[in-house]
């Protein structure tokens, strides 16, 4: 039998857990949650209400607060909490991951600081070698997910027998990976969708159109790309599931956070405003910063990127943007 650890109980790592389940009836999935009276709840209960509210879990899945246990004797131990708090969550149970486990990251994000995505931060904290460690990438919403809803996704590793075996452990009727090696561009691609979801949304909350919305994911695509390639990624990727797919969907759905949060900044709210009152982490808030920063480093220009650090991270109004953004000099597509 096969024994996965999911550490992380938020709506991601919840959804995970049960596809997991799904695809492997047989396999003993154990969910870690932090609080040890919301990890009692979700067991008890057999769901996650605050972040998955009306799925049943399979009787595959058990919640827990024990990390140690959790992690004991696991063959696979998927990472899913926030992208800024993984280093320390590493750190703290470097010695309870088992020495051969496959190591999977559910996670959107670069860390503040380093600049470093999240399979790099895995492999400096774990010492793991990359062909240990896998991430998952796409159009997937976890509560669409949760409703056994038809998606596809991306699972990459530098080693393909890696990235195979975790199709096999994850594909179900209503779950579909694909595999790929290139972990730059499918980690990229998901990481820089965050920050233009925030954009679109401060697009939709200040009351503009489709053209406007199609305008910035477009050209947030093009970034994205940029950025891949001078970092070594295939631009190919960034056309399919782990790219434009992933951007497509965070973009335009009410259920991601990144689109919501940035609605509500272009309604008026300020940013500590619309965090507070947020039950989850919209991970491109934190992630701009980082991929500016990577960006400046290899010399990328990323204007839609740069204009979000701006408002997020330095008071400027949304309405500023628009004007720096349409007044930039004219080029060639």
């Amino acid at each position: 039998m096969e024994r996965v650890a999911v550490l992380g109980g938020g709506a991601w790592g919840t959804a995970f857990a049960k596809v997991l389940a799904d695809a492997r009836p047989e396999a003993d999935v154990q969910l870690w949650l932090r609080d040890p009276q919301r990890a009692e709840l979700v067991q008890r209960e057999r769901r996650n209400e605050r972040y998955l509210p009306g799925i049943d879990l399979p009787a595959g899945v058990t919640a827990g607060a024990e990390r140690a246990r959790a992690l004991a004797g696991a063959d696979v131990v998927v990472l899913a909490v926030p992208s800024q708090t993984l280093r320390g969550l590493l750190t703290a149970t470097a010695d309870d991951i088992p020495r051969d486990a496959l190591l999977v990251s559910l996670m959107k994000g670069l860390e503040l600081g380093t600049s470093l995505r999240m399979s790099e931060v895995v492999a400096e904290v774990t010492g793991a070698d990359p062909g240990r460690i896998a991430v998952v990438s796409g159009p997937n919403l976890a509560l669409e997910i949760g409703r056994e809803q038809p998606t596809a996704t991306v699972v990459a590793s530098a080693s393909n027998e890696a990235a195979e075996r975790l199709q096999h452990a994850s594909r179900t009727s209503y779950f579909r990976p694909y595999t790929n090696t290139d972990v730059v561009g499918v980690e990229l691609g998901g990481v820089v969708k965050n920050v233009i979801a925030l954009m679109t949304g401060m697009a939709e909350g200040m009351g503009f159109g489709d053209n406007t919305k199609a305008s910035i994911i477009t050209r947030g695509l093009a970034e994205t790309g940029r950025l891949g390639v001078a970092l070594g990624a295939d631009p190919l990727t960034f056309a399919g599931l782990a790219g434009l797919g992933d951007l497509v969907a965070t973009c335009s759905s009410p259920l991601s956070r990144n689109r919501t949060f940035g609605e509500q900044v272009g309604r008026g709210k300020t940013v500590a405003e619309v965090t507070a009152a947020m039950r989850q982490v919209a991970e491109g808030v934190t992630s701009s910063r980082a991929v500016a920063d990577l960006a400046a480093r290899v010399g990328v220009d990323m204007p839609i990127t740069s204009q979000a650090v701006r408002v997020l991270h330095e008071g400027l109004a949304p309405a500023a943007v628009v004007r720096s953004l349409m007044s930039r000099s004219a080029k060639a597509e």
